[in-house]
């Protein structure tokens, strides 16, 4: 890691994103997306969070036409990383959010996207690729393992991904 970029992973800027009110980092927040839902293909992914996604190429995409979001992460389904904001930088991904007592959690995490079903299951790949992040941001930052949730935990009732069933003793690192 160098710069707040993971080395092994392709660049690919998004200018959805703005500073952190402080330098914390200490959430990790898996998320599920595929656009059209259940076509993973990254391409439209990566055009959604660059605000270069063209609407009018599908109906699903009408009702994104206006969204400005971004994630620090995304990993593909062969486990293909790929990088769109930097990790000291705050991502557009958790949306209205609370962790452990706090709101906003935006401002103190990094968002790491899977393609995929929203409530998976997720390829092996997948979770070789995230636990191998996962472990590097977590050495990197301090983050504590416990501290990896899904999308789900942050914003019940609201956000159902990456599934009730994702395996996080696959991606958490042994502290």
């Amino acid at each position: 890691m160098q710069n707040h970029r993971f080395s092994n992973a392709l660049w690919i800027p998004s200018p959805h994103f703005d500073e952190r009110p402080s330098n914390e980092i200490s959430l990790i927040v898996i998320h599920a997306i595929s656009l059209p839902p259940e076509l993973f293909n990254a391409l439209p992914v990566m055009a959604f969070f660059q605000g270069t996604l063209d609407t009018g190429t599908d109906p699903y995409f009408e009702a994104l036409k206006d969204v400005r979001v971004s994630a620090h992460l995304v990993i593909g389904r062969q486990g293909e990383v790929y990088q769109l904001v930097p990790f000291d930088k705050r991502a557009w991904h958790a949306g209205e959010s609370e962790f452990d007592g706090r709101s906003r959690c935006n401002d103190f995490s990094i968002g790491i996207e899977l393609i995929g079903p929203v409530e998976g299951p997720f390829t092996d790949r997948q979770y070789q690729s995230l636990a191998t992040v996962c472990s590097q941001l977590c050495l990197s930052y301090a983050i504590e393992p416990c501290h990896i949730v899904g999308h789900r935990e942050i914003a019940p009732g609201r956000k159902i991904d990456p599934g009730e069933d994702f395996d996080y003793e696959r991606i958490r690192p042994d502290n």
